[in-house]
């Protein structure tokens, strides 16, 4: 009888039914996991109380669930709605940081159209349970596109002349010149007079000086002047410029490759040695920016662009902002699309009447659209460079020290409240000067007064919207794809029944990974 009250007696069951012990439920979680019935493995593991759910989690081997994505989706999302359910401290070590860059991963690369929607509650219980991965993707994100920015920047650099040529042709002719100018000037110093150069220390006490004639100072002058006229040329003043250019280039290539050996590390079949460096990044920030948008909104959005093409930022990972940033951002907008709607179609008619380009149509659309691609280039460059200079004129060496993130925050901030009296000419000319450089076969570019104006109001307006506290930039895909509806807008009289790009008339304006201005293209 003893036996048979035995026998029937239900063991202990943790307060959840059908499972005995966590070593029950880890075989049967593994049994299911291999035949991908990741379903069923879910609702065991809705089932589970808070004793068992850690020992399975702290012993079931989430790579091979990770590896195991989007199908194992319904299984690590039933952990983590558990964990956010029943578990509070201690609180099980559960790598979140490897199963968000692997959905990273997956939208970084083609998809199938269902697995946004397939993840969307994976990413939310996982910014629930780890709301810091947030930040992490955030920081990846501007990472990423800071470093697809600065592969723009090894392009032709202005020379003495105004002349653009490759940055390390400049830097040869500028080091001869200072090589020529300095052994003139050795000459010179060893022919000085002896008024002039004395060897003597006691020539140059206070007495001797006090009583030198009006020959001697003379000569003195002669001399002197001699040698600052050599050595105190504008044209030897450019090295410093170039030498910035060129440290500005390593910086921005060794970023490239961080990011680059940052995706090694975590996609193995990236095939980072045979893809174009900007495509890899470029798709990397786009699956960020996903699953950023799956987790979630953060804070609260800005009011919409006041045109009607602005972009919607889907409600997902927005930026909180006070109402005047908020104003400022809605205004540079507007002041965007004027320079799309206004002065790019002003500046269009004044080509129009050119004789050298009245049936040159494309040719007059490609300079308007460079133009506006080129000044937030030089905006951004220039940008840099000024955060550059302050660190060396205040010999500030380490780069990732706090103090030195201090100091660009505070000289950023100081662009930003001066950049409506910034001086610009120097960008102005440089972009003037690419543009009109590579048309030199149109010399009646050169006399278009509306043209060089067109020029000036796309720099200054690009240098107040890169010098905001979350700085504006262009998306730079130019790729002549499929239309995405997100970011582009058809041109009204575009082909409506096709859908494949052929021209770009109008790049897409960005912030925070969201596009606020639609870019305008041609199918």
């Amino acid at each position: 009888m003893a036996d048979s009250r035995e026998r029937i007696r239900a063991p202990p069951r943790d307060g959840r039914e059908g499972f005995t012990s966590p070593r029950q439920v880890l075989r049967r979680l593994m049994l299911l996991s291999e035949g991908r019935q990741y379903r069923e493995a879910a609702t065991v593991v809705g089932r589970l109380g808070p004793s068992v759910l850690r020992s399975v989690v702290a012993e079931l081997p989430m790579d091979i669930l990770i590896e195991a994505l989007p199908h194992s989706t319904y299984l690590l999302e039933s952990f983590f709605n558990r964990l956010n359910a029943v578990v509070a401290t201690p609180r099980p070590d559960v790598p979140c940081e490897a199963i968000m860059w692997h959905l990273v991963k997956l939208f970084s690369n083609p998809h199938e159209t269902g697995l946004r929607q397939r993840c969307m509650k994976l990413a939310q219980a996982i910014g629930i349970w780890q709301p810091s991965l947030r930040e992490s993707l955030l920081a990846r994100r501007k990472q990423l596109d800071q470093a697809i920015q600065g592969l723009g920047v090894h392009g032709l650099t202005a020379d003495q002349t105004g002349s653009l040529i490759s940055l390390h042709v400049a830097l040869k002719n500028e080091l001869q010149r200072h090589i020529d100018t300095y052994k003139a000037a050795i000459h010179k110093l060893e022919e000085l007079s002896p008024v002039t150069a004395h060897q003597d220390p006691a020539q140059s006490s206070h007495q001797r000086l006090l009583a030198i004639g009006y020959g001697d100072i003379q000569q003195r002058l002669i001399d002197n002047k001699t040698l600052l006229t050599m050595l105190d040329k504008p044209a030897l003043k450019q090295l410093a410029q170039l030498v910035e250019n060129l440290s500005q280039r390593v910086q921005n290539d060794k970023e490239v490759l961080f990011c680059v050996g940052q995706i090694r590390r975590t996609d193995a079949t990236a095939n980072t040695e045979e893809r174009p460096a900007a495509g890899l990044l470029m798709n990397y920030s786009r699956g960020c920016d996903t699953v950023l948008g799956l987790m979630g909104p953060i804070a609260t959005l800005p009011p919409s662009s006041p045109t009607s093409n602005g972009c919607s930022s889907g409600g997902s990972d927005g930026y909180h902002s006070d109402s005047d940033i908020d104003e400022t951002n809605s205004e540079l907008v507007r002041q965007y699309s004027v320079m799309y709607n206004k002065n790019r179609i002003d500046t269009l008619d004044s080509l129009n009447a050119l004789p050298q380009l009245k049936h040159a149509h494309q040719l007059k659309a490609k300079i308007l659209f460079s133009i506006i691609v080129l000044a937030f280039r030089a905006c951004h460059g220039l940008k840099e460079r000024k955060v550059l200079e302050v660190r060396r004129t205040l010999f500030v060496l380490d780069a990732n020290d706090d103090s030195t993130a201090t100091l660009d925050r505070a000289v950023r901030q100081q662009l930003k409240e001066t950049a409506d009296r910034f001086p610009m000419g120097d960008v102005e000319r440089q972009v003037a000067n690419q543009v009109l450089s590579t048309l030199h076969e149109y010399p009646c570019l050169e006399a278009c007064i509306p043209l060089i104006h067109y020029i000036s109001d796309c720099v200054r307006l690009a240098w107040r919207m890169v010098n905001q506290t979350n700085p504006y930039y262009l998306d730079t895909d130019f790729t002549l794809g499929l239309l995405q509806p997100e970011k582009h807008e058809r041109y009204p009289i575009s082909e409506k029944r096709s859908d494949i790009i052929r021209a770009f008339l109008w790049p897409a304006l960005m912030q925070n990974g969201h596009c606020v201005y639609k870019a305008v293209v041609a199918t």
